[in-house]
């Protein structure tokens, strides 16, 4: 059964003063904080948008009374970037960002890329290669102790034992190579309440629907093939991914995969949202453009600004796309006065000219 969710505190979010997450200290000063609750850390530029999974994640944990801060693109070279808040009281959430940091950076035929439309001037360079690794470093560099969680497609993608096309091998879950606490997959509305609740009552985070975490196996669970049995015999890959997969679509069991002596734990995915929850999630008071303090625009704004997402999850499943394997198959729709409001919300914009780009979903 999907958890539900309480109902979400009275959030200053909406005000002129607060129409962003804090990025900065002086920003927290504002709001009266002398400390956040969580600290996301994203790999791309900060837009206050629903189509961006950290702004969306933020302004949804904000709504449930937490607070949150973003630091968008740190430097890796040193933690000072990433310390700029202050310690978060509960826990830090790190993504690349919307792609892959290697996808980012690399095409197929590994030409390094001279653009990145998630930063402002479409600069490349602006994220580290394997992204997800250099960020957790440096939380543990700026806060030795603090609990990270990994997200976002990058992570969702690596979570079990996988083959690296940049590397041309096998690669060990994500979840230990970055030395991380647990690991959000999907689109983690449900798990990221989940997740901070526990964290704020000092309970472990165990077997937390729609994560994966290291530990001892239930003893009911389905073991995958082990990271080094793929190694040796390579095709066993194979029947990792479609199980997988199918885990993905239909999974109710919690599936294990052997890395050495320890042991990579996938729990069940978390029920899609309902139309009513979906409803709740696009009606947070996002800003829908990118941060003031960018001197220069960010060319993924420009693609999105004007669009509405009506639907999640895709029933095609191509062998070129990801998006099922994070979405999932099952179509979620919003109900029509939610559409219908937010673009209300949109014909309110300073730069509104009238014309929406698109209503849809990646189906």
């Amino acid at each position: 059964m999907p958890r539900k969710w309480h109902q979400p505190v009275a959030s200053k979010a909406a005000s002129k003063d607060h129409q962003f997450l804090p990025v900065c200290r002086q920003d927290m000063v504002r709001r009266g904080w002398n400390e956040l609750d969580v600290l996301l850390v994203s790999g791309d530029a900060y837009i206050d948008h629903p189509a961006f999974g950290v702004p969306l994640l933020g302004r949804l944990l904000e709504a449930h009374g937490y607070r949150v801060g973003i630091v968008a693109q740190p430097r890796w070279d040193c933690p000072d970037d990433i310390a700029c808040l202050g310690r978060p009281r509960l826990f830090a959430g790190v993504s690349a960002g919307s792609l892959d940091s290697m996808l980012a950076h690399y095409t197929a035929f590994r030409k390094k890329r001279s653009d990145d439309a998630y930063t402002p001037g479409g600069k490349a360079g602006a994220r580290p290669n394997r992204a997800c690794l250099v960020y957790t470093n440096l939380v543990r560099q700026a806060f030795p102790g603090l609990p990270v969680v990994l997200g976002g497609i990058e992570a969702s993608l690596r979570r079990s034992a996988h083959y690296d096309f940049w590397a041309d091998r096998l690669r060990r879950s994500i979840l230990f190579d970055a030395k991380a606490d647990l690991l959000a997959y999907g689109m983690s509305e449900q798990a990221v309440l989940e997740i901070a609740a526990r964290a704020k009552r000092g309970e472990e985070w165990d077997a937390i629907r729609g994560t994966c975490s290291i530990g001892s196996p239930p003893p009911d669970a389905k073991h995958l093939p082990s990271f080094e049995q793929i190694q040796a015999e390579p095709t066993l890959l194979l029947e990792a991914t479609r199980a997988i997969e199918e885990h993905v679509h239909h999974g109710k069991q919690t599936l294990v995969q052997g890395h050495g002596q320890r042991h990579l734990i996938i729990h069940p995915p978390d029920p899609p949202l309902d139309t009513a929850d979906l409803d709740r999630v696009y009606s947070l008071p996002f800003a829908r453009h990118a941060h003031p303090s960018y001197t220069q625009p960010v060319p993924a704004e420009d693609m999105i600004r004007w669009s509405v997402t009506a639907v999640r999850g895709c029933g095609g499943g191509c062998t070129f796309c990801s998006l099922a394997m994070h979405q999932g198959r099952r179509l979620r729709s919003r109900s029509a006065e939610s559409v219908l409001q937010e673009v209300r919300t949109l014909t309110k914009q300073p730069q509104w000219k009238g014309a929406i780009s698109d209503i849809g979903g990646p189906t």
